[in-house]
């Protein structure tokens, strides 16, 4: 797939408004409700492995996320090391691009990179930090 980081905005842009661009309604909005909200069982387990190996990634109980139809779900706070609201949904890709979308804050964050997936969780915490910490109101 090729696109650009304006059309990458203008998805999540859609994805935020419920499914709808300024022209066009992609998507029902209870769509985009299902697609971001956690569809794992109650007790499902990860190994330790994976746990370390995905760190801020998984859609762990543990980290108060889960997973939803396409993207990881926050599913609780005071659990994740990054900061966000319950309800962000995010994914990030083999070759670092990330992105998130925060409902309650009306936030969207794309970070457009191409490093081994290893090696991208400085800038992509970074973005996280630095974008919440320039909102005026503090999120949970």
């Amino acid at each position: 797939m090729v696109s650009t980081a304006a059309d990458y905005l203008r998805f999540a842009e859609m994805l935020l408004h419920g499914g709808a661009t300024e022209e066009t309604r992609l998507l029902a909005s209870p769509t985009v409700k299902l697609m971001a909200s956690n569809a794992l069982p109650p007790g499902i387990g990860y190994s330790e492995r994976a746990r370390t190996m995905m760190a801020d990634l998984a859609p762990t109980p543990t980290a108060g996320q889960g997973f939803g139809l396409g993207f990881a779900v926050r599913t609780a706070s005071g659990r994740n090391p990054l900061p966000g609201s319950v309800g962000t949904y995010y994914w990030t890709g083999a070759s670092g691009t990330t992105f998130w979308i925060d409902p309650k804050e009306k936030l969207i964050g794309i970070l457009m990179i191409q490093v081994p997936l290893a090696q991208t969780a400085p800038y992509r915490r970074a973005l996280r930090y630095l974008a919440y910490q320039a909102l005026l109101d503090n999120v949970e």
